[in-house]
């Protein structure tokens, strides 16, 4: 696997530790390291997390404005200034700041959620309304979709 995928429901022990599941920190090791980085997402309450992909994302995102910037300078601001690296354990758990479990309001439970070149980490009630809404959209776009595709069938000329 070289993408996070799949969604994991995990706990967090009584030390507030959480583990990592195994494809997703095989992805992390692929990548030399021993920590993952995480920070708040900007339009949601969830975590950003990942590895060196993430980092590109970042990089990629934030280079797209003239240097010096005040966009720039707000972007980065925003995220390298709230990316924190956390370590995993021999056995590979993390344990979240503070900061990052009020972000999400994680308490006990949280579920890890791939996304490709990065996953979410959201509390379980939140991530259940968040998908609900985004299936919601999807059927609406494949909708859109599909009539558009039925408008150009119907021409007169068979065309």
């Amino acid at each position: 696997m070289d993408r996070f995928v799949s969604t994991y429901a995990m706990r967090l022990d009584s030390k507030g530790r959480m583990s990592i599941p195994a494809p997703y920190r095989a992805l992390i090791a692929r990548d030399g390291l021993e920590h993952l980085y995480c920070h708040p997402a900007l339009d949601l309450p969830a975590l950003q997390a990942g590895g060196a992909r993430l980092m590109a994302g970042i990089d990629a995102l934030i280079e797209r404005y003239p240097p010096y910037s005040e966009a720039r300078e707000e972007l980065a601001g925003a995220l390298y200034g709230a990316i924190e690296m956390i370590k995993l354990d021999p056995e590979g758990r993390v344990m979240l700041s503070e900061g990052l479990k009020a972000h999400a309001q994680i308490k006990d439970e949280a579920v890890l959620v791939g996304l490709g070149d990065s996953f979410r980490i959201w509390e379980p009630s939140r991530f259940r309304a968040h998908l609900a809404e985004a299936n919601a959209k999807v059927r609406a776009l494949k909708q859109q979709i599909g009539s558009q595709g039925t408008a150009r069938d119907t021409r007169a000329d068979g065309a």
